[in-house]
Order: C-alpha cells, then sequence, then structure tokens
C-alpha cells in the first residue's frame, strides 16, 4: 500500500528477489537498522549573511512573520512578526481571496531583554472568525513599507476529513536545516501544516544564548511557515534559564515571541495545549514543564483526554520534545518518567502515534507498552500491545550539534527501524481508518521514502500494523 513497503497479516513468508533499495534489509521479528552510509561532515552555522537570513528591504519592515492555529477548532490564526526600528502598527489587514472587502484585527507588541541583548518589537496578532478551507491574504506593516502573504485555513473538523501534516524537529540553522527546510516544501505529498517537536533556534548554544540567532531563526523559517501553521512544541533549547547571566525566567525569549492557543484548551501555560484540525486531535506536551501528579500540566491532560471524541476526531496525535522510547545512547531514559506518568493513559485513550525530538537522529517504535512494570515486579522489557501508540522520534532536523551515531546494540525488539541521519516526516491522514506516514531523508531525492507505514487508526480500525521494510 505505500511505496518500498508491503503490508501483510500473515507470517514472514515473503520470497524478497532483487528488491533491496537504499539501506534495509528483510526482517520478520526484528526490526531495522539502517545500513545506509552518508558522508561524515559536521554540522555547521550557516554564516549572517546568507540569503536565507536576508533582511526584508525598507526602513521597520516587518520580518520574522510566522503563523499559528488560533484557537481550538481551526477559525482562527495567529500572526506574529517582528519590526526591528520602532513599534509600527500592530494591524493585520485580511482578506478571502476574490473578495473586495478587506478586514483589519487588532493585536499588540511586546519587547524583551536577555543578557546583552534588546529585541526588536515583536507583535501577536490573533485574526478571528474565519471561513473553514479558504485562503486568506494578509498584510502587515505600515506606511510605504508592508508586506503581504497569505495561509488557507484547515477544512472543518470531521472523522473523514484528508489531511497532511509535515513533522520536523531540531532545526536549527545549519546548512543541514536548509537542506531539511528545502526537501519539505518540495515534497510531493504536500504539507499543510507542521508539527514541529521542539528545540527551534539553538541561540542557547552560541556564547550568552547569542539571541540574535533567534531573529536569524525567525527570518530563516519565514519562507514556510508565514503561509502555513506551525504547531510549536517546546523543546530543552527553548529553557534559556541561565543564573549566571542573570536570567531566571525559563522560557523567556521562546514564550515572548511563539504565541500558541493553549487559553481555547483550559491549559494554564503554553507549554502544554490542544487544537484540532481536520480529522486530528493534536495534544502538546511540555518535557520540561512539571508533570507530576496534582501539577498544572498533570490535572489538565487527566481532564483533556476523556474530552477528546473519536467519532468526530478519530486521529490521536501526541507532541513531546523528549522520546519515551530511544535505542541511541543520546538522551538514554530522558523520557522515563513522563512515561512512567502518562503511558497508561496513553494506551487507555488509544492515542495513535508520539512524536518527539531530542535525539538527532530517527527511529520509529512498534507498537509496544512497558506499562506492567511497578518497580517490584520484574516486568521492565516493554511487550507488544496493540493498543500503544506508535513512538517516533524525528529530532533530524539538522542542528548545529550534529547526528547521534552511537546507537544502543543489540537494537532493542521495540525498535522497529531506525537510521542516523538528517530529515523530516509527513503524516497523511486519509479517512478515519487509515493514514500514511513516511519519511525522507535530505541526502535523497524529494520523492524518495526512506521509511514507511500505513497506520491503522487505534479507535476505528484497531489491528497491528505488519509490515516488510525493503
Amino acid at each position: 500500500m505505500g511505496t518500498g513497503r508491503i503490508s501483510f497479516s500473515a507470517t514472514c513468508a515473503v520470497v524478497l528477489l532483487g528488491l533491496i533499495m537504499n539501506s534495509s534489509a528483510l526482517h520478520c521479528n526484528r526490526g531495522i537498522t539502517s545500513s545506509f552510509i552518508r558522508v561524515s561532515s559536521p554540522s555547521v552555522d550557516m554564516p549572517f549573511d546568507s540569503d536565507v537570513f536576508q533582511v526584508p528591504p525598507g526602513y521597520n519592515a516587518p520580518q520574522q512573520v510566522h503563523i499559528t492555529q488560533g484557537d481550538h477548532v481551526g477559525q482562527a490564526m495567529i500572526v506574529s512578526w517582528v519590526t526591528p526600528d520602532e513599534p509600527g502598527s500592530s494591524l493585520v489587514t485580511y482578506w478571502p481571496k476574490k473578495s473586495k472587502e478587506k478586514y483589519v484585527a487588532e493585536g499588540y507588541y511586546l519587547t524583551y531583554n536577555y543578557y546583552n541583548y534588546t529585541s526588536g518589537f515583536i507583535h501577536h496578532c490573533t485574526i478571528p472568525n474565519l471561513k473553514y478551507n479558504t485562503k486568506y491574504y494578509y498584510e502587515v506593516g505600515d506606511g510605504n513599507v508592508t508586506r503581504k502573504f497569505w495561509f488557507r485555513t484547515a477544512p472543518p473538523v470531521g472523522p473523514d476529513v484528508p489531511y497532511t501534516f509535515g513533522l520536523i524537529g531540531d532545526l536549527g540553522q545549519t546548512y543541514d536545516s536548509n537542506k531539511t527546510l528545502t526537501h519539505y516544501e518540495q515534497s510531493p505529498l504536500k504539507g499543510k501544516t507542521v508539527l514541529y517537536v521542539g528545540d527551534l533556534s539553538y541561540a542557547d548554544d552560541w556564547p550568552f544564548h547569542d539571541n540574535v540567532k533567534w531573529d536569524t531563526w525567525g527570518r530563516f523559517t519565514e519562507r514556510s511557515v508565514a503561509y502555513q501553521p506551525w504547531i510549536w512544541t517546546a523543546g530543552n533549547h527553548e529553557i534559556d534559564f541561565e543564573p549566571l547571566l542573570g536570567e531566571t525566567v525559563p522560557f523567556k525569549p521562546y514564550s515572548s515571541r511563539y504565541h500558541v492557543p493553549y487559553n481555547s484548551s483550559g491549559s494554564t501555560a503554553p507549554f502544554w495545549y490542544s487544537i484540532k484540525r481536520a480529522s486530528a486531535y493534536i495534544i502538546v506536551l511540555s518535557s520540561y514543564s512539571a508533570y507530576g501528579k496534582y501539577t498544572p500540566q498533570y490535572t489538565w491532560l487527566e481532564q483533556e483526554l476523556p474530552k477528546v471524541d473519536r467519532t468526530e476526531t478519530p486521529w490521536l496525535i501526541v507532541l513531546v520534545h523528549s522520546p519515551w522510547y530511544n535505542s541511541y545512547n543520546y538522551h538514554y531514559m530522558e523520557g522515563e518518567t513522563m512515561r512512567v506518568m502518562f503511558e497508561s493513559w496513553f494506551i487507555q485513550y488509544n492515542v495513535d502515534v508520539v512524536f518527539a525530538g531530542h535525539v538527532h537522529a530517527y527511529e520509529r517504535s512498534k507498537r509496544i507498552s512497558n506499562n506492567a512494570y511497578n518497580i517490584t515486579n520484574g516486568l521492565c522489557t516493554p511487550v507488544s500491545n496493540k493498543f500503544s501508540p506508535v513512538y517516533i522520534t524525528i529530532g533530524d532536523g539538522g542542528n548545529i550539534e550534529g547526528l547521534a551515531t552511537n546507537m544502543t546494540e543489540p537494537q532493542p525488539s521495540y525498535s522497529a527501524f531506525r537510521e542516523s541521519s538528517f530529515g523530516h516526516g509527513m503524516f497523511s491522514i486519509k479517512n478515519r481508518t487509515h493514514a500514511y506516514f513516511s519519511w525522507n531523508r535530505n541526502q535523497d531525492g524529494y520523492a524518495v521514502e526512506a521509511d514507511s507505514l500505513w497506520f491503522h487508526n487505534r479507535y476505528w480500525y484497531p489491528t497491528t500494523e505488519t509490515t516488510i521494510s525493503i
């Protein structure tokens, strides 16, 4: 049913002749560690004068324009941008395609200081009451310097609404990052919204957490995120807690620049929230905010999961930053405490897939759980569980820290496919029962899928996806 992949429900009794593609060999009962060999080279940030960081012409021209969903159901959009020299206007002018009537929404601006850096004027404006599945144009700026963009709103929420999400994590702003974003933009699957699993600019990898890198990252990603919403997850590189620099407010640059509609889902903080989009219910969690029992995030998730109506939004997707299942030696077990707290809920409510970043490589798990383990019973090996999510680590955007290459050996039984390469993913919902996931490595052509899987919905069609990778 997918490129380079055969679905089957019987035993592994397939004769394969001359169809080995790229990286994988045939396995029946164990996962695949890709044998793809890439040229080893360091990840290097692009220089400040790169064209992808170009400042738009004109005095006080709006820059770093980005959008995200602005309410719970997809009928609002948050538009954000920066004016570098003075506040200018916080108004957004917008209109549907082919409409002669224009509308205006009013936002506000803020600034922040971080050590020796002072931000530009960061504007946020929510456009409300948008029509579903409609192309809108919008303008920001004032005087002689305005900039025009467009976006398309989501289709109405419903059980069989097809929709395609891109998956990007740990992007940074290196030459590899540019390849990842270009591959995503050129994908024939045509993603409509990016699910971003954390770690944005990597400014904190530079001396004094150089916040100029936040500005360059905003200009770099504008070519995509000004035209389609990116759904944000906070990663560890967004924390920016540095008492030695006098910075004791975590997440300050990130939360100043990237706003999300957390209030619309009853959240008390912008680091965990939910949205509906087409036929998907998306829950964003924070790996770096408290999630122990009775904390605000714990209480919110406990109340949120029962609200998901799978007859309305069949696909339940969770975004975190730190993976719960990870067979690389990088960040190994860092997601374990969150797994202990929430894995039983994910099984109870039939979460379809959990996307994570943090580990700078790609890995897809089987449907497994370690839910039975209670410290004393010794049942500490993950076991097959058809009611569990698939866990996909996709922290392979291309950042300055480079690839995670050291894997645990032998490959754990829960790991279905892993490869240390930069790339991006696509999750294409077809209807209430089936969705198609694919992963593209940067070294391949835009349409080449290095790994893929047809997903069966946990609520409507909870059969185990059995595949042969070739």
